[in-house]
């Protein structure tokens, strides 16, 4: 294992192939690019490797001793469900690439690949990711602004008959206990019941939406739903709508599910919406 630092790195890199030159050989041209690049050889270390830190990419390569490449993307994306992918194999399976489109891996290279193909893919790859950050953080502050100003609005002019908080999808009870998780909405905490035990503070619109989901678990509720339902959003557009809502429940599966023992908690049903998992 290898990693070098610089002051303006590109991004964190994880190596995982067990062939040794051919590792070394990628580290070296990935670092040359301007990247942080770690390497691993098996599937065990490279898990070890995303627990303890925040890689932004990891090249994966599905043929290795001990651990395989789908059980490694399937354990991955549950320690960090927001890592970039790129699969390299030598021998492409109809399950490997079930796994992938699944997992939303993001390319799936077939070997022998150049060194240059593999920097192509490794900069188009940071580049989207650069764009939706920037994307999701336009988010992020459209929808602290239209939080900020419906609180103003319900405090300088509160109209009879209409709520003057975010509404509540059942009752008005501080703690909402399901599963591994049990919610303090009074202190807008959540804590895991992991070992020891963990505590994550959360905002008004993630208590929201953690209170909705677990209100009904095993549920799915469509961005529009969710949307009307725990942030009391009506008449935006579907675009808008969407996507704060995958920015707030990307924020939320950063607190809770990688502390929940590897729990994924808050699961996606592509071209739907979510559900809190009760399993």
């Amino acid at each position: 294992m290898a990693e070098i630092s610089r002051p303006f790195a590109k991004g964190k890199v994880l190596i995982v192939e067990d062939e040794t030159r051919l590792r070394s050989a990628m580290g070296t041209v990935i670092r040359q690019e301007g990247y942080l690049a770690d390497e691993a050889g098996t599937g065990e270390e490279a898990l070890e490797l995303l627990a303890r830190t925040p890689y932004d990419l990891m090249t994966l390569d599905m043929v290795m001793p001990g651990m395989g490449g789908v059980e490694v993307i399937q354990r991955a994306r549950q320690i960090r469900p927001e890592v970039s992918i790129i699969v390299l194999t030598a021998h492409p399976t109809v399950d490997s690439a079930i796994v992938a489109v699944k997992a939303d891996v993001t390319d799936y290279l077939i070997k022998p690949c150049t060194l240059e193909d593999l920097l192509l893919t490794i900069a188009r790859t940071m580049q989207e990711r650069a764009r939706q950050q920037q994307q999701q953080r336009l988010l992020e502050m459209v929808g602290e602004a239209i939080d900020t100003l419906r609180q103003s609005a319900a405090r300088d002019r509160p109209e009879p008959g209409l709520p003057t908080t975010v509404p509540q999808p059942i009752s008005v009870e501080r703690y909402l206990q399901v599963g591994p998780i049990t919610l303090d909405r009074e202190k807008r905490t959540a804590t895991l019941n992991t070992n020891p035990p963990r505590t994550v503070e959360l905002t008004e619109s993630e208590v929201a939406i953690l209170t909705t989901l677990m209100a009904s678990p095993n549920q799915v509720f469509t961005y529009s739903r969710l949307a009307d339902t725990a942030l009391g959003y009506k008449g935006m557009d579907k675009w808008t709508v969407e996507n704060i809502i995958r920015s707030s429940v990307f924020r939320l599966r950063q607190k809770i599910d990688v502390g929940a023992e590897g729990q994924q908690l808050i699961r996606t049903v592509r071209g739907r919406g979510y559900f809190f998992a009760l399993t």
